[in-house]
Parts: structure tokens; C-alpha cells; sequence
């Protein structure tokens, strides 16, 4: 008893000690800032120069839901108010970039390959709030010039 009692002891204090596997935080501040835009906004699209990548392989993550690599934190955040039928964020890049995006109700979306290796994700009515967004690539590479672009039209 006592040796299964110490058997368990070393294996919590191995657990314990192991390093954290990192992973897309929504509560980071975001590498290349924020934007508040309102329904309607002008000019549509709205357009931010970021830069896609990371060392995050997502696989660990999200239970190999989603390939790619990100950041620990955001990439950029958007904060949504008003009401419209849709809003599309989209990457644009010469890597083969991927999008995450942690939306106001804490629900997950990603995109992979939209139009050729360019992602992109439309919420529909899409829910006033914060919408958390990383700009990642798929096969790991990092500093990857990119274009991060919202729009109400369809995309």
C-alpha cells in the first residue's frame, strides 16, 4: 500500500512538473493591435498589413481539429458592434496561411485554403463583441508578409 501510495505521489509530482503545452490564448494582447468597427463601416474592405506564422502547432491544441501554427497570443483583435447580415475575415498572403478566430460566445473557428491556400470565415448576423484572431501558416513557417481584411460584402 505504501509503495502504490508513493508510486501515485511521483507520478502526480511528474505531471506537476511537466511544461504546459502552450496554445492560442484569447486573453493575450494582440501582436498587431485592434480595430473597432461599427455595421456599415467605411471604407469596406478594411484592410491591416500582419504578418502570418507562429510556433504553436495547433494539432496539440484543439485534438488534431485543426492543422497550423500560431501564436500564444492574438494576431489582431476586432471588436464588432451593430447589426448587418455578415462580416467576412480574410487572409490574404503568399504563404499557405490559416485563420483562428475565438468569436464573442467563446465558440472556435478556423479556415484553411478558402480561395487557394488563402483563408477566410463569414459569420452571418454575426454577434456584437470581441472576435480574437490569429493569422497562422500551416507548415510552421513564421514572418510570412500578410493582409488581414474585414468586409460586409461577400468575399
Amino acid at each position: 500500500m505504501i509503495k502504490k501510495t508513493l508510486a501515485a505521489l511521483v507520478a502526480i509530482a511528474a505531471l506537476a512538473a511537466a511544461p504546459a503545452v502552450a496554445c492560442p490564448d484569447w486573453q493575450g494582447a494582440p501582436h498587431f493591435g485592434q480595430i473597432n468597427l461599427n455595421a456599415g463601416f467605411t471604407p469596406d474592405p478594411y484592410v491591416r498589413n500582419v504578418t502570418a506564422g507562429g510556433t504553436i502547432n495547433m494539432q496539440r491544441c484543439f485534438n488534431g481539429g485543426y492543422s497550423g501554427f500560431v501564436t500564444t497570443r492574438p494576431d489582431f483583435d476586432l471588436y464588432w458592434n451593430g447589426s448587418s447580415n455578415q462580416i467576412t475575415i480574410a487572409v490574404e498572403s503568399n504563404a499557405d496561411a490559416i485563420l483562428l478566430v475565438n468569436a464573442p460566445d467563446g465558440s472556435w473557428h478556423y479556415s484553411d485554403d478558402y480561395r487557394g491556400t488563402n483563408p477566410a470565415i463569414t459569420f452571418f448576423n454575426p454577434q456584437q463583441g470581441l472576435y480574437d484572431i490569429w493569422i497562422g501558416s500551416y507548415d510552421g513557417s513564421r514572418r510570412n508578409p500578410a493582409r488581414l481584411i474585414f468586409t460586409e460584402f461577400n468575399y
